[in-house]
């Protein structure tokens, strides 16, 4: 994972140093900063948003809980408070600190408290993640002209016209686009329901074709259809299928001359 952007406060340089000596080695935290003071830290939090804060209680001007009360709920970061008074612990998970250090503490306990730290950090990337990939998704749907899939992690918007045809696989379904296919999470059903119905017809229990790509129909067996794309391939259709799709492809009637 990309470093935890971390910050430490403290009044004392002496415990900042004790904070930042103890980080240094490890790879998976980024110390972008330092505040000498309640009323600094709540202006630098703010500004750079870091994810983990090492945070002292007691300080002039403005108090640890004082200064976490003034943030704002989307720049509260990940909180290990680090006093010298062991009378502010119940207080400190009050306020969800993920660890409490206790001055003086050993490396030992300091590198319990940040696996805990790492452990919170990316569990919040993730549901943030997790937020905004759903935004995403949200946004997309209403938009009827494309329409998003997850591909090896990653989000890609489709506009229907690319779109050959449609085949179930599993929980997936396997998506045709000229030579290439993509395979997206997700059942056929559901998938089913993002599509434009003006556009795309299910010819099978566990397929679906654009209506724009097909150049032939030909009869098969038991009433099915065999429906031949502009690109050659063809699919089955089943005997149910067949009739909505002479019903599409009905040639308007003849009006008197």
């Amino acid at each position: 994972m990309t470093g935890i952007r971390t910050w430490i406060v403290d009044d004392e340089p002496l415990a900042r140093e004790r904070v930042r000596t103890l980080l240094a080695g490890d790879p998976d935290v980024l110390v972008v900063g330092e505040s000498a003071n309640g009323a600094e830290a709540a202006r630098d939090l703010l500004l750079h948003r870091p994810e983990l804060v090492f945070l002292d209680i007691q300080m002039p001007e403005l108090d640890g809980f004082e200064l976490l009360r003034s943030l704002t709920s989307d720049a509260t970061p990940t909180v290990v408070f680090v006093t010298a008074y062991d009378h502010y612990a119940l207080r400190a998970f009050e306020v969800h600190a993920i660890d409490y250090l206790l001055k003086p503490y050993d490396r030992e306990r300091f590198e319990r408290a940040l696996a805990r730290a790492k452990a919170t950090v990316r569990a919040r990337r993730t549901t943030e993640i997790d937020r905004r990939l759903e935004a995403l998704l949200a946004e997309v749907r209403r938009e009827p002209r494309r329409i998003a899939v997850q591909v090896d992690g990653n989000v890609l918007l489709l506009r229907h016209e690319e779109i050959d045809w449609i085949e179930a696989s599993g929980n997936y379904v396997k998506l045709h686009l000229g030579k290439r296919s993509l395979l997206h999470r997700e059942p056929l059903k559901d998938f089913e329901a993002r599509l434009d119905p003006a556009r795309f017809l299910r010819i099978h229990r566990s397929m679906l074709v654009n209506l724009d790509r097909v150049r032939q129909l030909q009869p098969w067996f038991n009433g099915g259809l065999m429906v031949i794309l502009e690109d050659g391939t063809e699919l089955q259709a089943s005997r149910s299928a067949a009739e909505r799709l002479r019903e599409r492809f009905a040639s308007p009637p003849r009006t008197g001359d």
